[in-house]
């Protein structure tokens, strides 16, 4: 962990706690408050999963000419102010459109704050330790959405209700996000990147400009959406069924989801190192793509075929899913190494792959769910994992396309980084 940013680590973790009070029930609460049905709920999700995907971009090329620091209050801003407004005026007065409206907008906050955040660690972590500082940054991020976040859910809604549990959420972030930016407001690494001439509409054209100079990185964008796409898509569907057809209620599935997410958050930290020893490709491929086909799959189908007397089977198959999609973590250090010369746009796509896991997995279960059932929704997940597994064995770095070497080559031939090669700190492939 960069030792700068601890304050910045521990103020994204309560902003992300706030963010994920609500994964595992604003679903079917939505649908009972003004949505009228799950489907109606799941558009609104949708929209604000389309919100999400565009922060998520915006973030990475926003931060080259307005500086991680700058985009972070910004999402700060967004999401305090547009959640106020969905909390009183759309679930307050039951009014759908308004849900539509104000929901979706905040899905702009929390890409900003977070993945400002992680531009912020790439531009300060040593480049053969990057993968470890992105396992920390997930560690924070998983811990709190949903992991922390559901587990405050649980223990608060007896007391304060589904409502006053949201309206804690936006306590929760504000805390968070003054420790955040007041703890690491004199730390470096948070100013502007981009040379002075760079326009904002220029950084973002060459967060575009990236998908034909450098095809690899937008496979990797559509590794990033899969990586998480069902673990978007399953918070519309999974709620109901769990708690309501399989038996378990409400509180013994909140808890299930923050087991699930708290294994998360551990391996998170294991495969960050790990992949820095065995390589980034090698652990994002069989530990994440293959690993969550198989996962992604138990957790739907061994639940619902034991029934409610078999929780502890449940909990074992959520954790197993949960690490699993830790797996994936390597991919914020191998993306950006891919395109040596253009790091800001490779993380804006990366991210834009990031907030689109946030708009697919909600867009395949609602589209798909009326069709196919929540099995049938499951198994095309299965399949989304697959085709991530084909495609993560193309991304490779330039000196493995017979390139310039631009990172240390340990991350991919398995050796340990930095034994026979000296990081990287203070070129470009430093920042994103």
């Amino acid at each position: 962990m960069p030792k700068p940013l601890v304050l910045g680590y521990l103020g994204v973790l309560l902003f992300m706690i706030g963010d994920g009070v609500e994964s595992g029930f604003i679903a079917p609460y939505m649908a009972d408050h003004g949505a009228a049905t799950d489907v109606r709920a799941g558009y609104v999700i949708t929209v604000y999963g389309i919100a999400v995907m565009l922060a998520s971009w915006f973030s990475g090329a926003l931060c080259q000419v307005w500086g991680p620091r700058r985009v972070m209050w910004t999402g700060l801003a967004i999401w305090a102010v547009f959640d106020a407004a969905y909390l009183l005026f759309a679930l307050g007065t039951e009014n759908y459109p308004m849900m539509l409206i104000f929901y979706g907008i905040r899905g702009f906050g929390y890409p900003l704050f977070a993945f400002g955040f992680l531009v912020w660690i790439t531009n300060t972590a040593p480049k053969a330790r990057l993968g470890t500082a992105v396992g920390w940054f997930y560690f924070a991020f998983t811990g709190g959405l949903p992991t922390l976040g559901s587990l405050w859910s649980s223990l608060t809604i007896p007391s304060f209700g589904r409502l006053g549990t949201l309206w804690s959420a936006l306590v929760l972030i504000l805390i968070g996000g003054a420790i955040a930016l007041v703890g690491a407001r004199r730390r470096p690494g948070g100013d502007r990147m981009a040379p002075p001439e760079v326009t904002t509409g220029e950084s973002l054209l060459n967060s575009v400009s990236i998908v034909w100079t450098h095809p690899r990185v937008l496979v990797g964008c559509l590794v990033r959406i899969i990586n998480t796409a069902p673990e978007f898509g399953m918070l519309v569907y999974l709620p109901r069924i769990f708690s309501d057809d399989v038996g378990f209620g409400e509180d013994k599935w909140l808890q299930l989801l923050a087991i699930i997410y708290g294994t998360n958050i551990f391996f998170n930290l294991i495969f960050g190192v790990l992949s820095d020893r065995i390589g980034w490709r090698t652990t994002i491929a069989g530990f994440g793509a293959l690993g969550c086909a198989i996962s992604v799959t138990t957790l739907y189908f061994v639940p619902t075929w034991l029934g409610p007397d078999y929780y502890w089977v449940a909990v074992l198959a959520g954790m197993f899913y949960g690490a699993t999609l830790a797996g994936f973590v390597p991919i914020s250090a191998l993306i950006p190494s891919m395109a040596p010369e253009n790091k800001g746009g490779s993380m804006a796509l990366l991210n834009l792959g990031a907030g689109g896991a946030a708009f697919v997995g909600p867009a395949v279960a609602s589209l798909f769910l009326p069709l196919v059932g929540a099995g049938g929704v499951t198994l095309i997940f299965l399949a989304l994992y697959l085709v991530a597994l084909v495609l993560t064995l193309t991304l490779k770095l330039p000196e493995e396309r017979g390139g310039e070497p631009t990172a240390p080559s340990a991350a991919e031939d398995g050796r340990r980084p930095g034994t026979d090669t000296a990081p990287t700190t203070s070129s470009p492939a430093t920042s994103a």
